[in-house]
């Protein structure tokens, strides 16, 4: 068996012995169990699932080979949280290792669903909004400019204050269909990027907006090499991100209970990342995390969707073009959210798909 080109799966592979103990762990088990491979050698495979006894049963019988394999669902702990897993479990004849044991993240599998979904579903709802936009922009143009020739023929000055209102709220919504219709229709300046660069010009932006109603925490990985891509348009991703978090931290009830408000913005590596259909060896994930309310549910499906916003004031456009810039990388923005808890992860290729 060639171990090596098990480092090209996505999902956690165990190699273990006839007693159960770990003898090879691929890239993808050491990100699943957050443990390096030499802590993974020789280490029971059983007990790294919440309910050893079972996992370990199918071992002996896989290496006593009484059946071909055995799909169960199981649960570890990862990070003070509990990770719903599918395990097959293998028994081989013939090679050097009796088992083989393979582990998938239930939730990634549905994620990554979810994801493919939800591009084709802003796509959609960008294509309307592009028409929308165009079939705007005549009238507004042709409004402001009645409202300017009124004003020069109003007989009394008093009377341009109406005249001033139509012509600024036209602007508005110039501005407004403009940021609908604009930035996709140009191409990316790619060029090496530094992800920490932009992250820590994004936090000094955020601190000197919000000041002392936000802390913001950095958890940087600083092996991260740089990516490829338009600086400018990952800038206002992360921007518009953190931003919202900040947002809703300031704009939650506050109390004598309400925690401080905290702002995280963490980077890693993950790899054989499925992104856009296409299968990435590495891929950077930037999360952005809060200690807010939470996404409320009744929009939780339609986040990304351009216009919808459960914040007053907000115009639900926020969110919609970071996921359209961080799609132009090839990439996506997932999240998960509970109340105290909420992480968007901007999850973008560093290098070509294959």
């Amino acid at each position: 068996m060639n171990v090596e080109a098990l480092d090209l799966l996505a999902t956690s592979v165990f190699l273990v012995n006839e007693r159960g103990h770990i003898e090879y762990a691929n890239a993808a088990a050491e990100d699943l169990f957050g443990r390096s491979r030499k802590q993974l050698g020789g280490h029971s495979a059983a007990t790294l699932f919440d309910n050893p006894e079972n996992i370990q049963s199918s071992i002996d019988r896989a290496a006593g080979g009484r059946y071909a394999d055995v799909r169960q669902l199981a649960s570890l702990r990862r990070a003070a949280e509990s990770v719903e897993v599918a395990v097959t479990t293998v028994g081989l004849t013939g090679q050097r290792w009796p088992v083989l044991i393979e582990t998938r993240e239930i939730e990634q599998r549905v994620l990554a669903d979810r994801n493919h979904r939800l591009v084709d579903e802003i796509e959609a709802h960008r294509e309307l909004l592009r028409n929308l936009a165009h079939e705007v922009k005549n009238p507004l143009g042709g409004l402001r400019g009645a409202a300017q020739l009124l004003e020069a023929e109003l007989p009394s000055a008093a009377l341009a204050e109406y005249t001033q209102v139509i012509i600024s709220e036209a602007d508005r919504l110039q501005a407004l269909v403009d940021r609908l219709s604009g930035p996709q229709r140009v191409p990316l300046n790619a060029r090496p990027v530094n992800i920490h660069e932009i992250c820590e010009r994004v936090c000094a932006l955020i601190q000197a907006e919000f000041r002392n109603d936000v802390t913001i925490l950095r958890d940087y990985d600083a092996s991260v090499p740089d990516l490829k891509g338009d600086a400018a348009r990952l800038m206002q991703a992360v921007l518009n991100v953190a931003r919202n978090a900040a947002q809703e931290l300031v704009a939650r009830p506050q109390g004598p209970e309400t925690a401080p408000g905290v702002v995280t913005l963490r980077t890693r590596v993950a790899r054989q990342v499925m992104l856009a259909h296409r299968q990435h060896r590495l891929a950077l994930v930037l999360s952005i995390i809060d200690n807010g309310p939470g996404v409320p549910d009744h929009i939780r499906d339609r986040i990304f969707h351009p216009l919808v916003t459960a914040r007053a004031g907000g115009t639900g456009l926020g969110l919609s073009l970071a996921q359209d810039f961080v799609q132009q990388h090839g990439g996506i923005i997932e999240f998960e959210s509970r109340p105290g808890r909420t992480e968007f992860r901007l999850v973008l290729p560093m290098e070509p798909a294959h």
